[in-house]
């Protein structure tokens, strides 16, 4: 079995994430129960710090939580937000909650316009049902001896990137525009997370500038994109430093001794 994988788990963020959790640590109405390295935390964690919304961020062990997290959520799931006493989870639905709940705070997330609302929604959808699926198969997939599936799942993950970079605003640099929106927080930290196909899965296989054949402009658009997301104050400061991240994405690549992770934190749906 080998060490249990809390052995491996850093217990606190690092780097840039570490001044933050330790600027909210004062007690606040609106608590974000958190796990540091967890990718569906930092959606709202983000949105909470691009909107300057005053909240207390409390970090979670996932393999002793503590009892006031599992009083608003028994099965104990980070993001969970406490407001007016009452839990919200889904990561998502709190980015949503956010943006509606605090009116006053801009960037503002969604669009005013129906239409553009209903796109966004579409677009943040196929966030989370195509591209974010397609990263864990692609980071999980092994043995590295069989070439060709491991080229398959590559392009499967670079082919959704570049439906989604082909669906964006022409100018940018985010998805809608010039201001960030909900699209661009929700797969944010996959994006900062791209790291782990260089270390375990021999690169990710964006074409370099220049030779992006007929796709030269997508994949233009894909790499200014990802520049603004990687450049975002809200988003770069709420990593922390990429050590702390290895142990925890090496077990996952290797695929071992994952699924206790994956249990602890959000029942095998958030896995990091």
């Amino acid at each position: 079995m080998g060490s249990h994988p809390d052995a491996d788990l850093h217990p606190e963020a690092t780097g840039p994430a570490k001044a933050i959790v330790e600027a909210h640590q004062k007690d606040e109405p609106l608590k974000l129960y958190s796990g540091w390295f967890c990718p569906f935390v930092q959606r709202p964690w983000a949105v909470l710090e691009e909107k300057r919304i005053p909240y207390q961020y409390i970090e979670v062990n996932p393999y002793n939580k503590p009892q006031s997290l599992l009083d608003l959520n028994p099965r104990g799931l980070v993001p969970t937000l406490q407001y007016d006493n009452k839990p919200l989870f889904e990561s998502t639905v709190i980015c949503e909650f956010l943006e509606e709940a605090y009116p006053d705070h801009a960037p503002h997330l969604l669009p005013k316009d129906p239409y553009a609302r209903a796109r966004t929604r579409i677009w943040t959808d196929y966030c989370t049902s195509r591209i974010i699926p397609a990263f864990h198969r692609f980071l999980q997939f092994q043995p590295m001896s069989d070439r060709e599936g491991l080229a398959e799942a590559r392009k499967e993950f670079l082919g959704h990137l570049k439906e989604f970079a082909k669906e964006m605003d022409g100018e940018g640099p985010f998805f809608l525009g010039q201001e960030p929106s909900l699209i661009d927080f929700v797969v944010a930290p996959w994006a900062m997370r791209m790291w782990v196909f260089d270390h375990f899965k021999e690169g990710l296989g964006t074409p370099e500038e220049g030779k992006g054949g007929d796709d030269e402009a997508i994949w233009a658009r894909f790499r200014k994109w990802l520049k603004a997301v990687e450049e975002r104050p809200s988003i770069r400061d709420t990593m922390s430093e990429i050590q702390h991240y290895m142990p925890i994405y090496k077990r996952y690549a290797d695929n071992t001794a994952m699924s206790e992770l994956a249990k602890a934190t959000r029942k095998g749906r958030g896995v990091p």
